[in-house]
């Protein structure tokens, strides 16, 4: 951009010197350098400071990595390489049978152990109609003992039950009181059973009902669908391919509809006048002798340059060394899909601070970015 500012100064000065047919002498030639390296310095320095130029810059987009959360190997694939999607709309699916084999197993366990339950609440009843029986027979020897011990005792010689009778009756009383004391645990133990709940059901029943629900999920998980709107690339998946679960090994990329955006890198200096709201115009190789119109909606607050992870090493000099570019995120006017672009395309950004430009020096920054975007047809200079 300096040089097509210098050629320009330079044309112009061979115009007025053949137009105006000034003579080439010790005075001139040294007035028009001279005058053009104030000129043109002083023009250079005001617009670089307050118009900042992003010599390099890419259109950014987010690519989803698609993972199934089973492995599986895949039956069929249900889309086309580059054609759009709704959110929703099935990818690709995986073979099922294990997972269908695994649901029916724990519905069958399930209906099982509702049943059980029915089983136990009937069995806490016989257990509480046991618990009546034994107390019933308790009391009934309890009272017939007691008529023995006393007649025995206040009748003396003349008592009518011998003392092996009445310790007959006793033992009768205490086995019918253990008889009690057992039929009332085991009801404990049955209530104890029926009344486990969680959150108002069987805890067995909970269980099992996880377990289904869990081969539920896994089996509508053997069908992959589309996060969002969007259109998938470069799908390499074929039936029979082993899909993994792992995070690391993605089997589609996906490209979700989104606001396209412009990222430009800019030097730090440029953060003096880089600020969000104020007008850029981008131009592409793409889209020779178009320039764009837009906004700065963004500036990254940390530069990938200085970053540094816990991971044990050393940091290297080099690093250091390394020079920080600061990426501003530019927000087109123009939707770019209308250009028929692909996604990533490249080109050159510049800012326009007009509230700083004093000397109204942002005509010249946008002449010369629509001379660098002319050139393009020729060449992409940057």
């Amino acid at each position: 951009m300096d040089l097509l500012i210098i050629l320009t100064y330079t044309a112009i000065c061979v115009v007025i010197f053949k137009a105006f047919k000034i003579p080439l002498n010790k005075w001139s030639v040294p007035t028009a350098v001279l005058g053009g390296v104030f000129i043109l310095s002083a023009i250079l320095m005001v617009m670089n400071y307050n118009h900042p130029y992003a010599k390099y810059g890419k259109e950014v987009f987010v690519n989803i990595p698609i993972v199934p959360q089973i492995s599986g190997t895949v039956a069929e694939v249900n889309v086309i390489a580059n054609k759009k999607v709704k959110k929703g709309d099935i990818l690709f699916s995986l073979q099922n049978e294990e997972q269908k084999i695994t649901l029916q197993r724990t519905e069958a366990a399930l209906a099982e152990a509702k049943n059980a339950v029915f089983q136990k609440d009937e069995a806490l009843l016989a257990a509480i109609a046991i618990v009546a029986k034994a107390k019933a027979n308790e009391e009934r020897a309890q009272t017939t003992y007691q008529r023995y011990n006393d007649a025995h005792k206040n009748g003396g010689t003349n008592s009518p039950f011998t003392q092996q009778q009445v310790d007959t009756k006793k033992k009768l009383f205490e086995s019918a009181q253990a008889s009690t004391n057992a039929a009332k645990a085991d009801a404990r133990r049955l209530r104890l059973i029926t009344e486990s709940k969680f959150l108002g059901e069987n805890t067995q029943v909970a269980q099992l009902q996880a377990n289904r629900d869990k081969a539920k999920l896994d089996l509508a998980r053997t069908i992959i669908r589309a996060p969002v709107d969007g259109t998938p690339t470069q799908i390499a998946i074929r039936p029979g391919v082993r899909a993994s679960s792992l995070p690391l090994r993605p089997v589609m990329s996906f490209i979700p509809d989104e606001k396209r955006r412009f990222a430009a890198a800019f030097w730090q200096n440029s953060l003096l006048r880089l600020e969000v709201g104020i007008d850029a115009e981008v131009i592409l190789d793409a889209v020779p002798g178009h320039v764009f119109t837009g906004k700065v909606v963004d500036v990254l607050p940390a530069m990938s340059e200085g970053e540094i992870q816990a991971n044990g090493s050393l940091l290297p000099s080099s690093m250091l060394m390394r020079h920080g570019f600061v990426i501003a995120i530019i927000e087109l006017d123009e939707d770019l899909n209308d250009y028929n672009l692909p996604l990533g395309v490249q080109g050159q950004a510049a800012t326009l601070n007009y509230e700083h430009d004093i000397l109204h020096v942002s005509l010249v920054r946008r002449i010369l970015l629509r001379m660098m975007s002319w050139l393009k047809y020729v060449y992409p200079i940057k």
